[in-house]
């Protein structure tokens, strides 16, 4: 993922009110969480990836599972809270949940309300992969809900990742919308999909749009089955372009709700 260019982010925050909200009307609800219960989330929708060898990315998080310290039901929320600790010989502790294997899906609509953390070196993401297995990344395809970095406050981004175009290969192909509540408020961040195209909202507002060309693929991935991620990484290439601000910790995206259309 790389930060759009200043002119893309003009025009995308001029015409931001005048797109049109997404229709909901011939979709249903199939999959949810309310995150209303106590304890650690619910193993029946929820996985966790584990480990700390950097995913890909050198961050400096060790994901844990089943640790609520780390991720936890809470007052109607899920939390998902970043440590600063020793812990298997990583310096800080966070969490990945994901749904694949108990939540996947071809095409629909997932919308999830959420209010993300604040602070240098912080990378908190709702996202989504391919629930092909093996995952062959990024040929499988990758949607990036929300992704937002500490170092750069307020801008949310939405990006796709394919074979062809990725940010390895400086093609991706993304966008990004300027909230300044973000830290404060509750937002709700969206993602629509079907055969055509992926659009990415805040809100109920899409302000990114993906076509599939039909050029096959390594274009577009986004007929497999998906499922979704959530989680808070720390530093990393992008997360720790200028640093981390050791002071901060712990820091927490709170969830209420992940609900899923078809």
């Amino acid at each position: 993922m790389r930060i759009s260019i200043f002119l893309s982010l003009l025009l995308t925050i001029i015409t931001l009110p005048a797109i049109s909200q997404t229709e909901k009307t011939s979709l249903k609800l199939v999959w949810s969480d309310e995150f209303n219960g106590k304890g650690l989330p619910d193993s029946s929708k929820w996985n966790y990836d584990i480990g700390g060898h950097g995913w890909g990315n050198n961050e400096l998080q060790y994901y844990t599972k089943s640790r609520s310290k780390n991720a936890r039901m809470e007052n109607g929320n899920l939390i998902i809270e970043a440590h600063k600790e020793e812990y298997e010989g990583k310096k800080y502790t966070s969490a990945r949940l994901v749904s694949k294997g108990k939540g996947d899906w071809k095409y629909g609509k997932i919308e999830v309300r959420a209010r993300i953390p604040q602070g240098v070196g912080t990378w908190p993401a709702i996202w989504m992969l391919a629930s092909t297995t093996p995952l062959k990344w990024p040929d499988d395809g990758e949607i990036d809900v929300m992704e937002h970095v500490g170092w750069n406050p307020h801008y949310v981004h939405a990006s796709v990742h394919t074979k062809k175009f990725n940010h390895t290969i400086s093609t991706q192909r993304t966008d990004t919308v300027i909230i300044n509540d973000v830290f404060k408020q509750y937002h709700v961040y969206g993602v629509e999909w079907d055969g055509e195209k992926v659009q990415v909202s805040v809100d109920g507002i899409i302000y990114f749009n993906f076509k599939n060309d039909k050029s096959g693929y390594e274009a577009w991935p986004f007929d497999n089955k998906m499922h979704l991620l959530l989680n808070i990484a720390v530093g990393g290439n992008w997360g720790g372009v200028k640093g981390v601000d050791e002071t901060i910790w712990p820091r927490r995206m709170e969830i209420d709700w992940v609900r899923v259309y078809q």
